[in-house]
């Protein structure tokens, strides 16, 4: 595969012979388009002293979709030829039958750029980040005789996509990727714990590479861990929750965001679905969907159908607003596409996805509110959940939590799952923290088996009465 700038339409396909086969596809229907991508990264795991992994991968392909009411027909392929061409063309046009679409009208073009288009692999060589990672293991292990176990993983891409739509207009983005995380477990008196922290964006590895920045990740990591070790037993039952700012909003995603997307609602199978215009959150709670923040990992600066990303407010004071939409879902519910088309590869084809997605701040002191919590637990850190999306029932578990009573920080708390449903989980939120956050870029979600990277962020806020899962008597 070529270092060259990737140009499909000049170099695979020759731009008018491409055009004329899209148009002869999608005669008689409402949509579609070529979308052509070309893909690189590379990834490197240090765990327990030893390299464990580190592969580079390059892919590109195409695929050719044709939309006729909702009815989707897709075919890629991964040789990027006319004749491989031709027969996506055939395989498409068989959703269209016998037409009677019209196309709609093309994306707007914008001359907005959200993040640079350098390649964040070819910046360092391999060979720096092999010491890199050795570094942040001896630095660990020195850091703390309780160490005994480090995992240091470092990853980048760069995604470069072209989009070729039936009247003529081209579209193209360059995305790059990174991301560092660091894990690490302690041990003392026979009891192990671990901590984890990382983050990245559409960047390069530069900035994460710095010794600044990569020791005040290693020693977010070890204090979690810290804490850990020192925890008891979660405390179960109905309780009041205080959710910390930033990552903690993985439960709004989860629980309540992807309800708010375009399909499930036209479907009826959201638990938002014929509830536009009407309060479905406690007053104050204001829910964005924004892809248009710089070198975010959620962000996008045009979506896999060549719309510009925006910035999508769903819940405002409370009241459902809007929802997000790809093309296909805007156009049989009669609005405009957000921007929120998204797609994991060539290989796939777009549904409304999020971006970033957070809740706005609003006027009191985090510490206030937890200074107001006369029994309950403080969640500040969540690792895996499981979500039903039609109903936004949630169980998450937390990975630092801590027991508060008459407004006091009791200790930390190992164990604790959180337990309830999304759309009942807005209506008890009872304070909103002045500290509104976004996650340090560690998202990745996954709706129908495709992965897309994400952001999330939320203020400090407090939910009366979340069922709360633990072990403690």
């Amino acid at each position: 595969m070529s270092d060259t700038e990737f140009r499909p339409f000049e170099t695979a396909f020759e731009k008018d012979t491409a055009l004329g086969i899209l148009r002869a596809a999608l005669s008689g229907a409402d949509d579609g388009e070529i979308f052509a991508e070309r893909r690189v990264s590379e990834s490197l795991l240090l765990d327990d002293q030893r390299i464990k992994s580190a592969s580079y991968n390059a892919s590109e392909g195409f695929g050719l979709r044709a939309v006729r009411g909702e009815v989707t027909g897709y075919a890629h392929s991964t040789h990027m030829t006319l004749d491989a061409l031709r027969r996506a063309a055939e395989t498409a046009r068989l959703a269209v039958g016998d037409g009677g679409g019209t196309l709609a009208d093309p994306p707007r073009p914008t001359n907005t750029r959200l993040y640079t288009d350098v390649n964040p692999i070819s910046g360092t060589t391999f060979a720096v980040k092999l010491d890199l990672l050795r570094e942040i293991d001896d630095f660990l292990r020195a850091l703390d005789k309780r160490v005994v176990q480090v995992s240091v993983s470092m990853a980048a891409s760069l995604q470069q996509i072209d989009i070729l739509r039936p009247d003529g207009q081209q579209l193209r983005d360059t995305r790059p990727m990174s991301r560092l995380n660091i894990s690490v477990i302690v041990e003392d008196s026979g009891r192990r714990e671990s901590g984890s922290a990382g983050g990245g964006g559409r960047a390069g590895l530069e900035g994460m590479m710095a010794r600044e920045h990569w020791q005040d990740i290693a020693r977010e990591a070890l204090r979690i861990a810290l804490v850990n070790l020192r925890a008891e037993p979660a405390p179960a039952g109905v309780l009041d929750v205080v959710l910390g700012p930033g990552w903690p909003g993985i439960l709004l995603h989860e629980a309540v965001g992807h309800g708010l997307e375009g399909d499930f609602n036209r479907k009826g199978s959201s638990a938002f679905a014929g509830l536009m215009g009407q309060q479905v959150a406690a007053k104050g709670v204001n829910v964005l969907d924004d892809g248009t923040i710089p070198d975010r990992r959620g962000s996008i600066t045009i979506d896999d159908e060549g719309t510009p990303s925006a910035r999508n407010v769903l819940i405002e004071d409370g009241v459902l607003v809007g929802f997000m939409q790809d093309r296909q879902n805007a156009r049989l519910m009669g609005v405009e596409p957000t921007g929120n088309g998204r797609r994991e590869s060539y290989a796939h084809a777009p549904m409304p996805r999020m971006t970033n997605t957070y809740m706005l701040g609003g006027d009191i002191n985090a510490q206030d509110i937890v200074a107001d919590l006369k029994d309950g637990v403080h969640a500040v850190g969540f690792g895996g959940g499981q979500v039903d999306i039609t109903n936004g029932k949630f169980v998450f578990s937390c990975t630092e939590a801590y027991r508060v009573r008459n407004g006091k920080v009791v200790g930390p708390v190992k164990g604790a799952t959180l337990i309830g449903d999304g759309a009942t989980a807005l209506t008890k939120i009872r304070a909103i923290g002045n500290d509104m956050a976004l996650d340090p870029g560690m998202g990745t979600c996954g709706k129908a088996g495709q992965w897309v990277p994400v952001g999330v962020g939320q203020p400090t806020l407090l939910i009366g009465g979340l069922t709360v899962g633990g072990s403690a008597a």
